[in-house]
């Protein structure tokens, strides 16, 4: 998907500046030109050391206009004062500063006047060209070269920035080969893999990369899945789980049927996802982008108004002199600092969570995790394996065992519940002899069904307490999970399971800690239970037995208090509290399609040690976007009254608009190389 703009009645554009745009474009063009080349061999021979992105040009290429106009300028500028010669005057020294000034100038000049076009009138590449052009009016030849020729200097670093910032998604798309080996009558052969049918058998060598999803029909296979989890860890799978586009096999060769198409992978819809994250703007960016939209004219009116006022109160009055000043002020004024670097620290931060395994849906979503005082998070799948293992079944004497366990496990097969297949692991095959009727399932409580015409009862003792029935042991006595079975009307026994708790739920406790955020668990789980894994691993409160509008209520509360939320969960069955939540994080794992639509935040590895780190890239984005902001205006403002007074010349310009983008760009890519 590409970002769309928005345009007003009189097909003025509303959303993106001409940089913004351009950093849009990037990732469109990026996606188009690998979907264009399908086909070719991902094993790139460029040895410049820069992945290109949208553009063929090397970096010898994108500089070779600033070399030659920086070597005629230097030339001129020796011709002007220490080589001694007599013809380079008149028409002959303006022609040479013109050749000078084209290779860096034409191009701006040229995106200027589409800007206008576009009907952004008040865009950079105008205040440059007014600014270049001014100064060759007046005389101030090297001067109108060198500020476009620094510009220019910094709109190819600019283009390798924004490059360096879209490696992940190309490093994404790399994962997914473009050709797949199929069997057909037991033959291999070789397709596009966009061309694969779901069904198709894809045979996997060591060392290839899986095209499509589908399910794993070898008895295993060990994979890497770096491309989408961020862990290089190998992940070993067994006959008929699913397995993703971008995975690489590790060991033998493996079978898999397709069963999704090309376009819908799980990959598809991860790159879909961080490129569409450019699109939800962070307030920030919004701010910046109205700002500019009001500043850039207030300020080519300011410079207007500084050539022509002293006319009228200053009696040495030299419009030559003014008009520098203006133009050095239009110079010093262009934003480009702050809406280059500001979307691309933003999208700095997306890359770098999207590296580590983690989907932000949005940069506003970076700026939002950033600020969040409370982590709520959900027991079984977040800070437990979701796992469970049946550890002990109880049942009254007066009935069959093996009768009871069949009927329950016939009954849990209409469930996808974690407990569900725990007991069926527990029992073994379903008796489809068994006849189950008026099967329901009671939200927060259990499931219910008719067997032989008696009432079948299967889930907490909540479920029991509804239908009044009456049992001889207190729930709260029992540390594991407990599932009470009810049968004829009578309290036939329970079963125990017990689930394990992840192996870096701790580390993610201490370090949530450490950046002073505080700690809730909700469960609809056993309060004993849930209050055994909250106390070994140090959260603040926890919450057990608790309905999915319990867990609302409880969010709820905590809000009230103006204490921000972010929610840790499924994404799906715990809904209303993720969209109750200033941030919604879902424990997606490799394989919910639904977890990725719901949450804000996806954990694509299921691992909670995420959490902590999503929220110091959430504040490493946002400190790097404000150092940008007030570089800029500290610098800018600095400078501009300067200017203004006639007391800094176009070099002391070139700095705070060239100088300072620089900076700010350098600072923004910085997120990049961090650890976390």
């Amino acid at each position: 998907m590409e970002h769309k703009h928005k345009y007003d009645a009189q097909g003025k554009q509303l959303c993106c500046t001409p940089q913004e745009e351009k950093i849009n474009t990037d990732a469109k063009m990026l996606l188009e030109k690998h979907h264009d080349d399908d086909g070719h061999n991902h094993e790139h021979t460029d040895d410049d050391g820069h992945n290109h992105g949208s553009t063929d040009k090397s970096t010898f290429q994108m500089f070779l206009p600033a070399i030659i106009s920086f070597v005629l300028l230097m030339i001129a500028i020796a011709f002007d004062n220490w080589v001694p010669q007599s013809w380079f005057t008149g028409w002959v020294r303006i022609v040479w500063y013109v050749v000078a000034y084209a290779p860096v100038g034409l191009p701006v000049i040229k995106e200027a006047f589409e800007s206008i076009r576009k009907g952004d009138v008040f865009s950079e590449f105008l205040l440059m060209s007014i600014a270049t052009i001014g100064a060759f009016a007046i005389g101030e030849y090297p001067e109108g070269v060198a500020v476009m020729l620094f510009y220019a200097v910094g709109e190819v670093f600019q283009t390798l920035a924004v490059t360096r910032a879209k490696a992940n998604i190309k490093t994404l798309l790399d994962q997914r080969p473009d050709e797949v080996t199929i069997l057909e009558n037991n033959q291999a052969k070789t397709i596009k893999a966009e061309t694969a049918s779901i069904g198709n058998i894809i045979q996997l060598k060591p060392g290839e990369k899986l095209g499509l999803d589908g399910e794993l029909l070898s008895e295993t296979a060990s994979f890497n899945t770096a491309a989408l989890t961020g862990e290089s860890k190998p992940d070993t799978k067994t006959k008929g789980e699913t397995v993703l586009a971008g995975m690489i096999n590790l060991t033998t060769v493996a079978q898999v049927k397709v069963t999704t198409a090309y376009t819908d992978s799980k990959l598809s819809k991860i790159l879909e996802l961080v490129q569409n994250a450019t699109a939800q703007k962070a307030p920030t960016e919004l701010f910046i982008r109205k700002f500019a939209k009001i500043y850039t004219p207030i300020v080519v009116l300011l410079a207007v108004l500084i050539t022509i006022i002293p006319y009228f109160f200053v009696s040495d009055y030299v419009f030559s002199q003014w008009l520098y000043r203006a133009l050095v002020f239009l110079v010093i004024s262009c934003p480009c600092a702050l809406v280059i670097s500001i979307p691309l620290g933003y999208f700095g931060g997306i890359g770098a969570a999207s590296k580590n395994g983690i989907l932000f849906k949005g940069s506003n979503f970076l700026d939002a995790i950033a600020d969040i005082k409370n982590v709520v998070m959900d027991k079984t799948g977040t800070m437990t394996e979701g796992v469970f293992k049946v550890q002990e079944v109880v049942l009254k004497s007066e009935f069959n065992k093996d009768e009871i366990l069949k009927m329950v496990n016939a009954l849990e097969s209409q469930s996808t519940h974690p407990v569900a297949t725990a007991i069926h692991q527990y029992v073994g095959e379903i008796d489809n002899s068994i006849r189950l009727d008026n099967t329901e399932e009671i939200a927060g409580h259990g499931l219910k069904a008719n067997v032989n015409g008696k009432e079948l009862l299967v889930g907490n003792f909540k479920l029991l307490d509804q239908f009044n029935i009456k049992y001889d042991l207190d729930p709260a006595t029992i540390v594991y999970t407990l599932i009470a079975i009810a049968y004829d009307g009578k309290f036939a026994g329970y079963i125990t399971i017990a689930d394990s708790i992840k192996e870096d739920a701790q580390l993610t406790i201490d370090k949530l800690k450490a950046l002073g955020v505080k700690t809730t668990m909700l469960s609809g789980d056993k309060s004993t239970v849930v209050k055994f894994v909250a106390d070994k691993l140090g959260i603040n409160n926890a919450f057990g037995d608790l309905l999915p509008e319990d867990k609302v209520n409880k969010v709820k509360e905590i809000k009230s208090k103006n204490e921000t939320v972010a929610f840790v969960g499924d994404g799906v069955n715990d809904a209303p509290v993720v969209a109750l939540s200033d941030v919604g994080i879902a424990m997606g794992g490799l394989g919910s399609d639904a977890t990725i639509e719901t949450a804000d935040v996806v954990i694509q590895d299921d691992k909670p040690s995420k959490i902590p780190m999503a929220i110091n890239i959430g504040k490493q984005t946002k400190k790097i976007v404000w150092q940008n902001i007030t570089l800029a205006f500290v610098v800018k403002g600095i400078v501009l009254v300067l200017g203004a007074g006639g007391l800094a010349t176009m070099w002391e310009a070139v700095f705070a608009d060239v100088g300072v983008a620089l900076l700010a760009i350098l600072n923004a890519v910085r997120i990049q190389r961090m650890k976390f």
